[in-house]
């Protein structure tokens, strides 16, 4: 077992110096089989990247701080919200690796807030979010504003996520994408208020179970995707045999699955897990231009207290975001184009079927906290296929809406709702 130590440890382990190259030689110098441990400290880096057979342990008291600088971040091939493009790498990268193992009880700390009001000002109100915005391109912001991630899983084989702390990302904590056999058990994730703070983003990935998590953050708790477009339609690289049981959601929106659906999202199970304070339970959300399908989705045993949606399906999400602008892209970026050019026509709807829900109760702990049953609008043109609720106890504000269903089926579900269901509910930011 290879450990990190250092002769001055002080020097290295209080924070105040990038020591990217040393730990990133003593990963290299690391053989098959050998863990690198990082003891306890604050050790500032940019972008580390492990090597297939070496696993990473943080002791306790360990602490990865990420570089507030984005050069210490290379710019290599990744995914970003569905398009494959350039982008800065992780903090810590698993890069076509395979039998890679992260755990013990320390911290990776993102320091996410130098990214944050690079997007959106101090304010919320400012940064490039408010510039994009205001020249018509706010569906181009996000992949323009370049912000790292803590992990990044990319294109790797048997890998062990651990027990570990993720906090304060610039952008989502962890992403796993087109990677297979991958197990996320006993993380906590800690974001406060930054923007896309995802906790963990399934993209593109087949066999993956996530079990035992802790997460809040400030956008989707755990996101299902498989990409955004016409060339992840193409390619029709899917999420599949999905497991997300026994977690614990907290600050944030949910268990998700979208909005990125074009290489089709199956097979998954979410079940016996507790959300607190969520702004959504379980839901389901995609775009007129995405295509793909979302199909044989199981999900059961969750409790929700004080959840402002606990089901919500958007077949056509946030329209600044997900539709952009057809005109001449010649002289863009190439994932400007990519992000143009949508799936079209009829194939663009993305195919919703054999989605069933049971065992779900939900509730509020005073009659202040808003919260709307149900919020599903299908496609009229394509109603999604098949929606079963069962077992269903629900105290709501108000019942909420269901459209565009086909074959939607009730079995012993009961709902209190206090209100009519009101319009100006229709919408919800993240």
């Amino acid at each position: 077992m290879a450990q990190l130590t250092f002769d001055t440890p002080g020097t290295f382990a209080n924070g105040q110096f990038v020591i990217t190259p040393i730990l990133q030689r003593t990963i290299d110098d690391a053989q098959p089989g050998d863990t690198l441990v990082i003891p306890a400290g604050r050790y500032l880096t940019g972008a580390l990247f492990l090597k297939s057979g070496v696993s990473l342990y943080l002791a306790e008291g360990a602490v990865l701080l990420g570089s507030e600088n984005l050069a210490d971040y290379p710019l290599i091939e990744t995914r970003v919200a569905g398009i494959d493009m350039v982008w800065p790498a992780g903090i810590v990268n698993v890069n076509h690796c395979q039998d890679v193992q992260i755990s013990g009880p320390g911290t990776i700390d993102g320091q996410g807030a130098v990214w944050w009001h690079r997007f959106w000002g101090g304010d919320e109100q400012g940064g490039m979010l408010a510039d994009y915005s205001a020249r018509g391109l706010r569906w181009v912001v996000d992949y323009d504003c370049q912000r790292p991630r803590n992990i990044v899983v990319y294109h790797s084989k048997n890998i062990t996520l651990n027990n570990f702390t993720s906090r304060e990302s610039g952008f989502w904590n962890l992403h796993l994408c087109y990677s297979s056999h991958v197990n996320v058990t006993g993380v906590q994730i800690a974001n406060s208020a930054g923007p896309s703070t995802d906790g963990i983003d399934i993209d593109a990935c087949e066999q993956v179970r996530v079990e035992n998590c802790v997460v809040s953050c400030n956008d989707d708790n755990i996101c299902i995707k498989a990409g955004r477009g016409k060339e992840a339609a193409q390619k029709a690289i899917s999420a599949r045999d999905i497991t997300i049981r026994h977690c614990t959601l907290n600050k944030g929106s949910g268990i998700t699955i979208g909005s990125e659906t074009s290489g089709g999202i199956e097979r998954v199970t979410i079940e016996h897990n507790q959300f607190n304070g969520t702004g959504v339970g379980f839901r389901i959300k995609s775009a007129r231009n995405r295509g793909g399908f979302i199909r044989d989705i199981a999900v059961r045993h969750l409790t929700l207290t004080d959840v402002t949606f606990p089901v919500m399906i958007q077949l056509n999400w946030f329209p600044q975001y997900s539709y952009g602008e057809k005109g001449n892209l010649a002289d863009k970026p190439p994932h400007w184009q990519k992000l143009a050019e949508g799936v079209e026509g009829e194939a663009g709807l993305t195919q919703v079927s054999n989605v069933a829900l049971s065992d779900i109760a939900a509730r509020r702990s005073g009659d202040t906290i808003f919260s709307r049953a149900f919020f599903i609008e299908g496609y009229p043109e394509r109603p999604l296929e098949k929606l079963q609720l069962s077992s269903m106890t629900i105290e709501a504000s108000e019942f909420g809406k269901i459209s565009g269903v086909s074959r939607l089926s009730f079995n012993d579900v009961q709902v209190s709702a206090s209100a009519a269901t009101c319009d100006d509910n229709d919408s919800y930011e993240r």
